[in-house]
């Protein structure tokens, strides 16, 4: 029993220094993860607005400006996480994971209330996860 007695041992330094390669390796990251779920996202956002007709122009802008809300939103949560309070970061990003399927739920042609409700078991699922990722292992 005294070894739940004993202080807790906290890392220290966790975030890495600047200039070294884990640093540039966490800003690549940072970068590159947004952009590839922008462009997925995109493509996806367009072919579901474009439906059984041809591409036009409306559907790649449509795409396309879709693709850099959700990208230019998941920067900014990204590089601005640490900056949070650990029992913030979940709820944050199960709300843009939840906003972000119940919109392309809702351009699919789905109902008003089905996009909210896939949008809330997408956001509490990505809650979760996020939560389990950032609470107990910091």
């Amino acid at each position: 029993m005294g070894a739940h007695t004993a202080p807790a041992r906290h890392r220290r330094g966790t975030r890495p220094r600047a200039g070294t390669a884990a640093a540039r390796r966490g800003t690549a990251l940072g970068r590159a993860l947004p952009a590839a779920l922008a462009l997925v996202y995109a493509l996806y956002a367009g072919f579901l607005v474009r439906g059984d007709g041809p591409t036009t122009w409306g559907h790649v802008v449509f795409g396309l400006v879709s693709g850099l809300v959700l990208g230019a939103l998941c920067h900014t949560l990204v590089r601005a996480r640490h900056a949070l309070p650990r029992e913030a970061r979940g709820p944050a990003y199960g709300a843009l994971g939840g906003i972000a399927i119940g919109f392309l739920h809702s351009v699919s042609g789905g109902t008003l209330l089905g996009s909210a409700v896939l949008g809330l078991i997408v956001g509490a699922a990505v809650f979760c996860a996020a939560f389990h990722v950032f609470y107990p292992h910091e």
